[in-house]
Order: structure tokens, then sequence, then C-alpha cells
């Protein structure tokens, strides 16, 4: 069993391990990028990044304040599907309302990879490729599809 501390340290440990396979990777539009941070330009669109003890997930989560602009946005992500699907080279599953941990509404568009751990050190690079090649899918998708937004 991992105390709180242990768990924060390596949690940040695999961040910034991540982080550096992604720095020599180029944004497909060529701006400078946070990967692991992912920044959308655009309010209540993010991509997100998350991994635990018993999986790891990448979603676009969309959760703008007012709830008829989180709707267009489901809306015009539905008429880019196909785009999306394609460049990413897999269906992702679609959630169109439910609430999140905070008790926000959102919609989010994810894939999961179960059976993996972040805190173990070994399946680190199974998390790394899952993580690095939807990433950057998505800042490819992204590049042609927010101007739609």
């Amino acid at each position: 069993m991992y105390t709180k501390q242990e768990v924060s340290k390596l949690r940040q440990a695999f961040w910034t391990t991540f982080g550096q396979y992604m720095q020599p990777v180029s944004p497909a539009d060529g701006s400078k990028v946070n990967w692991v941070n992912y920044k959308t330009g655009v309010p209540g669109i993010t991509f997100k990044m998350e991994a635990d003890n018993e999986h790891a997930s990448i979603a676009i989560v969309l959760s703008a304040a007012d709830a008829a602009i989180q709707e267009e946005h489901y809306t015009l992500m539905t008429q880019l599907r196909t785009m999306l699907h394609n460049t990413l080279g897999e269906q992702w599953q679609w959630q169109q309302a439910y609430t999140n941990e905070y008790g926000k509404p959102v919609s989010t568009i994810s894939t999961t990879l179960g059976g993996v751990s972040i805190l173990r050190n070994e399946d680190w690079p199974a998390l790394i490729s899952f993580f690095k090649t939807r990433i950057i899918a998505l800042d490819e998708f992204w590049s042609m599809a927010r101007h739609s937004f």
C-alpha cells in the first residue's frame, strides 16, 4: 500500500517522464504545445489524460458553462465524428451528457486502457504508448477541426 505522498510522487514522476517522451514531437500546426496539459484554445473544450491504479483514459471533455454552448459543441463534434475516428484510427465512446465527479454536467468522447497502473513502473511503457499515439492524433484532428468552433 502506498501513502498519499508516495502516490503523488509516482504520478508526478510518470507525467514528467511522459512530457519528456513528448518533448521532441512537433504539433501538427507547428505551434508550441504542452502535451501533458494540452490547450485547445476553445473555452469548454479540453483534452484530458488520466491514469490511476487500474486504468488509463484519454478524452475530449465538453464542459461549457452555458448548456446551449455545450450542446452546440457536442453537435459539432458529432458532425466531425468520421474525421475524428479516421484520424484516431479507432472508434471512441461518446457520452452526450453525464455528471462528472464534481457534479458538473459534461459530455465526453473517450477511450480507456484497462489493466494498467500508474503506480507500477513496468506499466509505464504501455501507458506512454497509449497516451502518446492518441494525443498526437487528437492534435492532428484539432489542427483541422478547431476552426469549426
